[in-house]
């Protein structure tokens, strides 16, 4: 709103004096007096100069309406779908499980074998008439011990590494991302310009890279809205197989027989996939739709920036929390729902010395709090220059790992009981081959201890028959074609992502009491979760553009969400899945590394960390502790030139391509990407990161065009942002308006340094609208460049 000149000084001085040090430390010793003072706007020459209602003063930056709204933000951002579906994988995968699942051995010392130890086979008896009755007799006399695993990768030992890598890596960046952004309150593109012009193209690699996650995440969130849409139904239409009518008969779909109803569904149905990148199959109109709706959410939510977003945080980010409550205590109370968190917790932390299981830590803690996305730096540069934001990335970066731990616990709990279902399925099946067998005799009724009833036979009890049959029937055995039935097995095979979320939780759901209702939170869940993280993104590329460019941010709203569908139909293909596996394997996890190890260095290195840590002083109130120091000196960046070079060597090492889903085999196919394919693989990662080395070259070898009157003419040097002596009248694009340097008065450290210059068409004001002295002042020609 329009604000007379008194107002305005009123907001200005304290504004003024945050960076007197900054302005002043080329002093000497004789000025600590001045250093001291307050600086205060003259405002003499501006009584003169009245400053109409109408007249044009750049309006404050936006704010956040109160702490708690942006803090909501922030989570709602770093916490996304990896928290439900990629964190408990990794867990599973590092972590939970049974060694040696698929053998199955007998646990007791038979008579006359000395020194057996636990988990290896007895010996055969000499015949096999002996053998059956030995098994019954160890089982009546009480030797016999259910066939078990070892235990083997804890949740432990991947949750053990994950908090040592959140402490080195995720909080020190997450805090230095949240401290640039804030202290010099501009997006990603003004903030590494300001640290030094050279490294700006890490802002431009920034907003790259988001738009690009931005393209294949939104499908994502299309997926959840069709899945969500067709939840309101009972039973759930992925509940059983459809059956296929001809003229002669009724059978169920074999694409289905082969797989699952949950899996046909989602790869037929909802996909409707081809079998492979190669045959685009046309678009499939139900995704586009969805795809249509995402995008229409996201630029409704974004068009009005953090005024609008704001509001929509305060149930996008708490409703995940209330769906996962209410799915733990629901899934507790579920039979088999412990036995798939004690396979979470089965503690064996020996694993924590392979390097995969840090690298997939580090990997997961960087991802997880979107750090290099610039969303993180957006956020914080509309926060008050004196908010406490290291209290800030702490308190994110815990609620994002307990977060993670929530959704591990609720994950494993229903699985857990998914796999009870299937187990007790199993196990009627397999009761009724052995019955079968019996009767044809195949096997000896002497084999069956008496106690056993077929009829409610429960899963210890089939373990012991199909432990006896076994080693009774060493060598026919394999013929019988039984199955071992274990619940461990089930819990073994490891799902993450879209396998997750639309195959294995979605199978588990029909079997809830009143499924469409549990079907409709989880997908909203996921709705949520991921328009959270895409108002994080889409700030990401917004907020730079229009702090650098100052258009419109509806306007530059509107035109990039049209952009991004129009661009994003190439995922609702029907090879579609296949393009968003590209992309989410190439578009961001090496450009993104690239990116915050120049974040780390560009603080560390060329700005200066001492200074740094000064500016942190200066701005908090307090000086952070020496911990973060040395980790964003010395520990950090290492710690990410390690992870970049493990991620270098498994891409390498990994053979470029995706799982093609054939629909004849019913299965999963990994198929190489075709040559074309690849370019665009390459492309992605190139594509990312090239504004760093165009934008380092342009400015370090002077290329721009400073004799253009246009957005080029504002120059950079070393540190220094100065306005070149051409006519911006009316550019808002400028960082600094003032006179041409012959124009000005010769460099004066009183009180009028800020003054407004005589015939300047507004008031000397910072890009954010305030008398900012982040950026240095085009009247002070003499200032060192070190300073910025």
């Amino acid at each position: 709103m329009p604000k007379n000149s008194k107002v305005v000084k009123r907001e200005l001085d304290d504004e003024v004096i945050e960076s007197v040090k900054d302005l002043l430390s080329n002093e000497d010793s004789a000025d600590d007096a001045f250093k001291k003072s307050e600086l205060l706007v003259d405002d003499q020459e501006n009584k003169d100069v009245d400053v109409e209602e109408g007249s044009d003063v750049e309006d404050e930056r936006p704010a956040w309406n109160s702490k708690l709204q942006y803090i909501l933000a922030q989570v709602g951002f770093s916490v996304g779908l990896g928290n439900v579906w990629r964190f408990p994988y990794l867990c599973q995968k590092n972590g939970g499980g049974l060694a040696n699942c698929g053998s199955h051995w007998l646990r007791f010392a038979a008579p006359g074998q000395r020194g057996l130890r636990e988990g290896r086979p007895a010996r055969p008896l000499a015949r096999a008439a002996s053998r059956s009755a030995h098994w019954l007799g160890a089982v009546n006399r009480g030797q016999w011990e259910p066939r078990s695993a070892e235990p083997a990768d804890a949740a432990g030992a991947y949750l053990v590494p994950y908090l040592i890598l959140l402490m080195i890596i995720g909080i020190p960046l997450f805090f230095l991302e949240l401290s640039v952004g804030q202290r010099i309150r501009r997006g990603s593109i003004g903030v590494w310009n300001y640290i030094s012009p050279t490294l700006g193209g890490i802002g431009f690699a920034s907003c790259v890279v988001c738009f690009f996650v931005a393209l294949y995440y939104n499908v994502i969130i299309g997926w959840s809205l069709f899945y969500f849409s067709q939840s309101f139904q009972h039973p759930l239409p992925w509940d059983q197989c459809p059956l296929v009518k001809n003229t002669s008969h009724t059978f169920v779909e074999p694409e289905c027989e082969k797989s699952s109803a949950t899996t046909y569904y989602w790869y037929r149905e909802a996909l409707n996939i081809s079998n492979s990148l190669s045959e685009s199959g046309g678009l499939n109109w139900k995704m586009t739709l969805c795809l249509l709706a995402a995008w229409v959410l996201v630029c409704l939510a974004m068009i009005k920036g953090i005024q609008s977003s704001g509001k929509i945080m305060y149930f996008s980010s708490l409703f995940p929390y209330v769906v996962l409550i209410c799915f733990l205590v629901r899934g507790l109370l579920l039979n088999g729902s412990m036995d798939g968190i004690r396979h979470m917790f089965i503690p064996k932390l020996e694993i924590m010395l392979e390097p995969k299981v840090w690298r997939e830590a580090a990997t997961q803690v960087f991802f997880a709090l979107g750090l290099g996305f610039g969303g993180v730096i957006a956020f914080s540069s509309y926060n008050k220059r004196d908010n406490n934001c290291h209290f800030d990335a702490v308190l994110v970066s815990f609620i994002n790992f307990f977060t993670s731990v929530l959704a591990t616990l609720v994950v494993f709990a229903v699985l857990g009981f998914k796999a009870n279902i299937i187990n007790e399925i199993c196990i009627t099946q397999n009761s009724e081959k052995i019955l079968k067998l019996l009767k044809i005799g195949n096997l000896s009724q002497d084999m069956i201890p008496h106690h056993i009833n077929f009829s409610s036979i429960t899963a210890d009890d089939y373990n012991l028959v199909y432990d006896i049959i076994q080693k009774v029937k060493e060598e026919e055995f394999p013929a019988l074609d039984l199955k071992s039935c274990l619940i461990e097995d089930e819990l073994n095979k490891a799902v993450q992502g879209t396998g997750l979320a639309f195959i294995a939780f979605t199978e588990a759901m029909t079997h809830f009491p009143a499924s469409p209702f549990w079907s409709v939170m989880f997908f909203l869940m996921l709705v949520n979760l991921g328009l959270g993280s895409m108002f994080g993104t889409i700030e990401g590329i917004i907020t730079p553009i229009v702090d650098t460019f100052k258009v419109r941010k509806e306007i530059l709203t509107v035109v990039c969400c049209l952009v991004a569908f129009s661009i994003g139909l190439i995922f609702v293909q029907r090879s579609g899945n296949y393009f968003v596996t590209m992309f989410d394997d190439y578009s961001a996890t090496l450009p993104l590394l690239i990116v915050v190890i120049l974040e780390n260095i560009a603080i560390s290195q060329v700005y200066g960390i001492d200074k740094f840590m000064e500016d942190l002083k200066d701005m908090l109130g307090f000086s952070p502790n020496q911990y973060y120091y040395y980790m964003w000196k010395y520990v950090s960046p290492v710690a990410l030139l390690f992870l970049l070079v493990g991620s270098i060597v498994q891409m390498g090492l990994s053979p470029p391509g995706y799982n093609a889903w054939i629909e004849e085999k019913a299965t999963e196919e990994f198929l190489s990407y075709p040559p074309w394919g690849m370019i665009i693989c390459i492309s992605l990662m190139i594509l990312a990161i090239l504004p760093v080395p165009i934008v380092f070259i342009v400015r370090r070898c002077n290329l721009i065009d400073d004799s253009s009157g246009s957005l080029a003419a504002v120059s950079y040097k070393r540190g220094r942002i100065i306005k070149e002596p051409v006519n911006l009248e009316g550019d808002d694009a400028s960082l600094i308006h003032g006179k041409i340097p012959s124009e000005l008065p010769s460099p004066n450290f009183g009180k009028n340094i800020y003054r407004k210059q005589t015939g300047s068409p507004t008031l000397d004001t910072a890009p954010n609208g305030r008398y900012g002295i982040g950026y240095l002042m085009a009247d002070m020609p003499d200032m060192p460049e070190s300073d910025l």
